[in-house]
């Protein structure tokens, strides 16, 4: 609190405002070779704390007027009682299928939360505990003690970690979340149960009786589509559908539209239109001007737009959202310091140094700046040091300053095209919210993707923004040759990620049993899943290779030092 508050007199120093404030605008600039890691100009004590407290906003959804909440104790009773349980033969009869989890445990791994790490770990794997012992739920799970009792919901952790090889990483796009099935399942089902009857097999109190009802009225304003395929995320048309449910006003009041009984009978595009695509890494947001994989939101806090977002898919009244926003910005600062902070892990964090090919990742800097830094930036090096010969390997490994754009660009490379033409469906109806213009955030459609800068980029697969193209070695391949199938895997043992390849594994190297989970192999022919495009540093026009193999092995040793 009291390091908030230091924050909060600087920016409101009319002598410092200009510098401390963070320019949000459409007109923003990061000096190249500089980064707005500590975004806030923090002393080193200061940005460890509030690096902390916003972490912990991250894993416990701290929005207490969120539209969507699960009344705890009797999912935890509806979940682990006897099968006998009537909602649960209920649930199950209306479901036509039986739950794949018998207890709160079960959920949170179907859904793909990823499991809180000990304290004694190096420092990139700390992460927060939001209580002061380790919780028995999972990072993303968020339990609120609301007027009415225990609610939950989720948050950002749901999406913003991951888990590499069993370790948990803060800011590392979870490859295997639920989330947006969740939302599927509770829009199809939960209407259907009285809350009468929820109240009497649950064993709810009537507060948690009056959760549920509110929770049931707000789903009428939310509408959801399941991703194509495990590891990808469909919060685009999520976002688009709900607000479609809403008035066509400044603050999408909560009331039907009234539609023609032609507009009645059509379907809105995107409840087809195929917009699957993946979070970003946060250490990605210290370089950028820019905000999600298309670079459509082109001014405003990406925090605030992450939270407006949720919001509209959660049934949220916004007015009620903007008063919470208006009264929390130490809660907002915190989030966004410790967002903008967040440190990407070093391939030496999982693997030995000399794992690399060291000669061959100095060869792979050249093919690099010849090739790819153009959109993706310069990473210089412990080797290029003068005193180089007196560092250890992973010293001589490490990058010491990247220098990337001063505005972050769009490039239209080839690659599938459904993401960002999608955004033209709902950007108008974002940007006249009265909200919107509070908060400063403006999206506009652009034509392609933002190159990312490659910091961590081992971690990232698979690549492209729709998780199409499984490893390195694929994605320098021609597109034509690209497996068009693979399986989005677990990562717990090494035999879960090709360190050659950078990636997951594919053909014959695909563990038999990742294939028993349909829902996680990738179809790569289908519209919104192509892995077409970002071929013209590998191929010229005619198919004509413009590296070797062995420069491509090079290339691959020096990216994984990134």
């Amino acid at each position: 609190m009291r390091n908030v508050i230091a924050i909060l007199s600087l920016l409101s120093t009319s002598v410092l405002a200009s510098e401390w404030q963070p320019d949000w605008s459409s007109n923003a600039k990061v000096k190249p070779g500089t980064t707005r890691e500590n975004i806030y100009q923090l002393d080193e004590e200061q940005l460890k704390e509030v690096k902390k407290d916003g972490y912990i906003h991250a894993l416990k959804w701290p929005v207490t007027v969120t539209g969507l909440l699960i009344p705890y104790e009797p999912l935890k009773n509806f979940l682990e009682e006897e099968k006998k349980n009537p909602l649960r033969r209920f649930v199950e009869k209306i479901a036509e299928r039986k739950l794949g989890y018998t207890d709160m445990d079960g959920m949170y791994e179907w859904l793909g939360l990823n499991k809180y790490p000990e304290r004694d770990v190096p420092d990139v794997f700390q992460i927060p505990y939001p209580e002061d012992y380790k919780p028995d739920y999972r990072m993303g799970a968020s339990i609120l003690d609301m007027p009415n009792g225990k609610g939950m919901t989720y948050s950002c952790a749901t999406c913003h970690s991951g888990t590499f090889l069993g370790k948990s990483v803060m800011g590392l796009t979870n490859k295997r979340p639920r989330a947006n099935e969740f939302f599927v399942m509770a829009k199809k089902y939960v209407p259907l149960i009285p809350s009468g009857f929820f109240r009497v097999a649950t064993g709810a109190t009537h507060g948690e009786k009056a959760m549920f009802k509110k929770t049931k009225n707000n789903l009428k304003f939310v509408d959801a589509v399941a991703p194509q395929v495990l590891g990808l995320d469909t919060s685009l048309p999520h976002v688009s559908l709900s607000l479609a449910k809403r008035m066509d006003d400044e603050y999408a009041t909560k009331k039907s539209p009234r539609r023609s009984r032609r507009q009645q009978r059509q379907k809105p595009k995107l409840k087809t239109f195929v917009a699957d695509s993946k979070p970003m890494p946060w250490w990605n947001l210290k370089y950028k001007t820019r905000w999600l994989s298309d670079g459509s939101v082109v001014a405003g806090n990406p925090i605030l737009t992450n939270f407006l977002w949720n919001e509209l898919g959660r049934g949220t009244d916004l007015k009620e959202l903007e008063k919470w926003m208006k009264d929390n910005q130490e809660t907002i600062t915190e989030i966004t310091a410790a967002a903008f902070a967040t440190k990407a892990p070093r391939w030496t964090d999982f693997f030995p140094a000399d794992s690399i090919d060291y000669e061959g990742a100095k060869r792979g800097e050249v093919v690099f700046n010849e090739s790819c830094k153009k959109c993706h930036g310069t990473y210089e090096k412990g080797w290029s040091l003068p005193n180089a010969n007196e560092l250890t390997l992973e010293e001589r490994l490490t990058t010491t300053k990247v220098i990337y754009h001063e505005q972050t660009p769009v490039k239209d490379v080839g690659t599938d095209p459904n993401r960002w033409m999608a955004t033209k469906e709902f950007s108008g109806a974002l940007n006249k919210l009265a909200i919107s213009k509070w908060m400063k955030t403006v999206v506009e459609p652009q034509k392609g993707y933002v190159p990312p800068p490659l910091e961590g980029v081992f971690l990232r697969y698979p690549y492209l923004h729709n998780n199409s193209v499984p490893n390195l070695c694929a994605l320098m391949e021609h597109p034509s040759r690209r497996p068009k199938q693979f399986v989005q895997g677990p990562s717990t043992k090494p035999e879960h990620y090709d360190q050659d390849c950078v990636g997951y594994p594919v053909g014959d190297k695909i563990p038999k049993e990742w294939w028993k989970e349909k829902e996680a192999i990738f179809n790569a022919t289908k519209p919104g899943l192509l892995n077409i495009g970002h071929s013209k540093a590998f191929y010229d026009e005619n198919g004509k290779p413009k590296m070797t193999e062995a420069q491509k092995k090079d290339l691959r040793s020096y990216l994984k030092t990134l």
